[in-house]
Parts: structure tokens; C-alpha cells; sequence
């Protein structure tokens, strides 16, 4: 006999804001006959297919694959970033993390380098700036690129560049952290590319840029707490902020 599909009732505490110059508050809204099996980002659907019913401004946040590999779906949900499961974004989290008569608080991403644009929605361009500022590697691609497996690379190496370079940049290590640190993120990014050849020519350069570019987007620094590791949807070891603080160093003497 087939289990009964489980429906909850829930009641949302989330967070309104007009837009960034606007004074924002928690709002309370009700939904009825949830599924189990329903992502978060579903149950938001459900919610804003209810508002614009009643004649009232749906809720705005940030999606886009709902497959877990854009990092767009940035939500504080019960004081986690992403919510209570693990390595997973909010667009995969599932609904069955939930019980009939819970009460979900649902925030924005906060940090003064992530100002709020409007309700959950966040504005992340300080990543995208820091990426610009070394986040690449400058190739000659006028019919001179090289086969990929030209370049004999360890397989370990080959490894730990991919780990780091899975990153998709949502920013939950930001919300999560006590300091609003970037540090996971660009240790990610530096890592990609100082642990394979073609990364190596401007390997001193790009991670003195790319520190230089968080530090004046008002992003804090770590404190080695690891809250960032936990949270983190793809599981972005501590070990890229060690070498990014390497590489660093390296740069800073040679």
C-alpha cells in the first residue's frame, strides 16, 4: 500500500523591502496543503500564485536553473543560509526538511557588500568585480589553443583544481560568516588556478588583485570559525583559503 503523501500547513515570517533605500520588516503569510516533495523555491511559487490572487505584491527572490548549479537562490531560511540540509542550494532543498505547523523565517543574504534590492533579493556584482579583477587566465585563442591534455597535469592536482573551481558563487560563506568574509569564495577562485601550469603565469598577480578588490568591497576577513565549510552547497574546503593565504605570501616576496 502506498505511503499517504504528507501536505503541511505553514506559517512564513519573511523579510519586505521595497527596494535598498526603504526600511524593510518581517511580514507573516500562511500556506495550506504543502507538499512534501515540493522544493523551497515551489512552496515560494505556491505563495506568490496566492498574493497576486488576492491582489497583493508577490514576494521577490532570486532563481534561475532551480538545479542547484547557478547559485542565484540565495535565502537565510531559519537562520541558515540555503536552510537546514546540507550540501544543497534552497532551490534543492525539499520541503520534507519541514513539519506540519512550522514556523519558516525566510531573510535575505546579509552583508554591507550584499545590499538588499528588494525583499530576498540581493545585489552580488561585488563577486562579479572581484572575478574581473584576476578571476581568468589570458590565452591566445586566435587557432592556438591547446588540446586539454597537452599539458600533463597530476591527477591529485587535476582534483583539488576541479573541488575548487564546483564554487557557483551564491554566497551563502558571506551570509554565514560572522565577519561577512569572502574568503572561501576567492580562495576557491585563486585555487582553480594556482594548482594547474596555464594558471601560473599570472598566478601572483591575479591573487593580489582579487584580495585587493575584496578587501574594497567591504568584505570582512576570516577568523578560521568554518561556519563557511558547513554551509557551503558544494562543500568548498578551508584548504582554498590556506592556499589563497600562500599564494599571498608568495606574491607579496617575490
Amino acid at each position: 500500500m502506498a505511503n499517504k503523501l504528507k501536505r503541511m500547513n505553514l506559517t512564513l515570517k519573511i523579510w519586505r523591502q521595497k527596494d535598498a533605500s526603504s526600511k524593510g520588516q518581517m511580514v507573516d503569510y500562511k500556506v495550506t496543503e504543502i507538499s512534501e516533495h515540493m522544493s523551497f523555491l515551489e512552496m515560494m511559487d505556491v505563495l506568490n500564485e496566492q498574493l497576486v490572487n488576492s491582489g497583493d505584491e508577490p514576494v521577490a527572490f532570486d532563481h534561475d536553473c532551480r538545479e542547484g548549479i547557478c547559485g542565484m537562490c540565495s535565502m537565510y531560511i531559519n537562520g541558515e543560509a540555503h536552510g537546514p540540509d546540507r550540501g544543497v542550494t534552497t532551490c534543492q532543498l525539499h520541503m520534507r526538511m519541514f513539519k506540519d505547523g512550522d514556523t519558516i523565517t525566510i531573510e535575505p543574504f546579509r552583508a554591507a557588500a550584499f545590499p538588499v534590492l528588494k525583499d530576498l533579493v540581493v545585489d552580488r556584482t561585488s563577486f562579479d568585480r572581484i572575478q574581473h579583477a584576476g578571476g581568468y587566465i589570458s590565452v591566445n585563442t586566435s587557432g592556438n589553443t591547446q588540446d586539454a591534455n597537452a599539458i600533463p597535469i597530476s591527477k591529485h592536482a587535476a582534483d583539488e583544481a576541479m573541488d575548487a573551481a564546483t564554487c557557483i558563487g551564491c554566497g551563502a560563506c558571506v551570509a554565514t560568516c560572522k565577519n561577512s568574509s569572502a574568503m572561501l569564495f576567492v580562495g576557491a577562485k585563486v585555487s582553480q588556478y594556482a594548482l594547474l601550469p596555464q594558471g601560473q603565469v599570472e598566478a601572483a598577480d591575479r591573487v593580489q588583485n582579487m584580495v585587493a578588490q575584496m578587501d574594497l568591497e567591504g568584505f570582512g576577513n576570516c577568523t578560521n570559525t568554518g561556519a563557511c565549510e558547513v554551509e557551503c552547497p558544494k562543500g568548498i574546503s578551508l584548504d582554498n583559503i590556506a592556499r589563497m593565504n600562500r599564494e599571498l605570501m608568495k606574491a607579496s616576496i617575490s
